[in-house]
């Protein structure tokens, strides 16, 4: 297995996403620095699995730093709408003009829902899925897949988080990721054995086998 070493970009201008990272790297004594502290600009994510586009952000930040870069791609996966929003779950919060607008796209998803018949929880099941890529600059690359299973709520619930936590419920528990704190959602750090977020489960499988956790 080859040396991570102590430097690391994380492949993402997501703040959301890079809050998340900066609580589970803590722990570890990585020196992890953004892409857009790099200047870097944000690669077009045109792949059909969560695993392609998380290769495609970190390669283009590991190749233009010359040091190992993770990134994650993930997204809503929704069983009544056939796995819909999946890879383009950003895409339905995409208003014209190129802004993100995730209310809208928690709206799209319960209209979706509403006109598939699913109305009562048993038909609302999905996760959260996340794929991290860690990639060095000569492209070669693992994957780590986390992944949170739970039911689509409407109204939304909370405002903490990003994206669409407010409308998952995850299984196990009777508030929803925009009601959790980040610790909360997390629900991981070294020595726990079960993580509640699909970002710290595909985190927890990273740092087991890249850091050494067991």
């Amino acid at each position: 297995m080859r040396d991570l070493g102590k430097r690391i970009v994380v492949a993402s201008h997501n703040a959301g996403k890079l809050a998340e990272f900066a609580d589970l790297l803590a722990p570890f004594g990585l020196e992890a620095r953004s892409a857009k502290e790099y200047g870097l600009p944000e690669p077009e994510e045109t792949g059909t699995t969560f695993e392609q586009n998380a290769y495609i952000k970190a390669y283009a930040a590991a190749s233009a730093t010359g040091l190992p870069a993770m990134s994650d791609d993930s997204g809503l996966v929704v069983d009544a709408l056939d796995g819909a929003p999946g890879v383009y779950t950003a895409d339905w919060a995409t208003k014209p003009d190129g802004t993100r607008d995730f209310m809208m796209a928690m709206q799209k998803t319960e209209d979706a829902l509403q006109k598939a018949g699913a109305t009562v929880p048993d038909q609302r099941t999905g996760r959260f899925v996340a794929v991290i890529c860690l990639c060095f600059p000569d492209g070669e690359a693992e994957y780590f897949r986390g992944e949170a299973e739970g039911t689509l709520v409407w109204p939304p619930r909370g405002t903490s988080g990003f994206g669409y936590d407010p409308v998952f419920l995850p299984d196990g528990h009777s508030r929803t990721f925009g009601e959790m704190t980040a610790e909360e959602k997390h629900g991981w750090k070294p020595g726990m054995e079960t993580a509640t977020s699909h970002r710290a489960c595909a985190f927890k499988k990273f740092a087991e086998a890249r850091l050494g956790l067991k």
